[in-house]
């Protein structure tokens, strides 16, 4: 404006404001897509079978937690939907698993072992189908908007890895100093 440029400025907020609606229309519907397959996996009891098979590994990453406790299902479910790239889906659940395991707490304010824990695996959070990287890839024309999937599980997982050994590495250490 200042510059004499507001043409420009106009030109460029209305492009930008276009390219966002298309993106986010784009994003939605691959989205729907994919909360309706995993409506779908729920349904046929897939989800239940995948949470069965890793309910082992998870009880290890949280003894603090009872098997039974609503905490260990949202856990569970947050992880499913970040594997599947549901990151919108995973959040709500991570929220209410953070809220079971401030009950488990006693409701203190300083985050527990298992919270800590959990906060680091869903941040890091192993992805089979990145959904919105590919939904993003799409929308911009991408030649091959897969291709993406070999390279983002072996991140995922080389960071869930990290993020365990951290995670798991400051727990003894600030137990030995205790």
């Amino acid at each position: 404006m200042f510059n004499g440029t507001i043409g420009e400025v106009n030109e460029a907020i209305f492009k930008g404001a276009k390219e966002a609606v298309t993106l986010c229309i784009g994003l939605i519907s691959i989205l729907v897509f994919w909360l309706g397959m995993m409506k779908i996996a729920e349904h046929a009891g897939l989800l239940n079978k995948l949470a069965q098979f890793f309910r082992p590994f998870v009880t290890r990453l949280f003894p603090e937690i009872p098997k039974d406790h609503p905490a260990m299902g949202y856990i569970l479910s947050n992880m499913m939907a970040n594997m599947f790239g549901l990151g919108n889906a995973a959040t709500p659940l991570g929220i209410k698993a953070m809220e079971e395991l401030k009950v488990l707490n006693g409701g203190s304010s300083e985050a527990s072992r298992s919270m800590i824990t959990f906060l680091a695996i869903n941040t890091s959070s192993i992805t089979l189908i990145p959904t919105t990287i590919i939904a993003i890839r799409m929308n911009y024309g991408s030649a091959s908007p897969t291709e993406i999937v070999g390279p983002t599980l072996i991140a995922t997982i080389c960071s869930t890895i990290g993020a365990i050994l951290i995670d798991r590495y400051f727990y003894y250490r600030r137990t030995r100093k205790g």
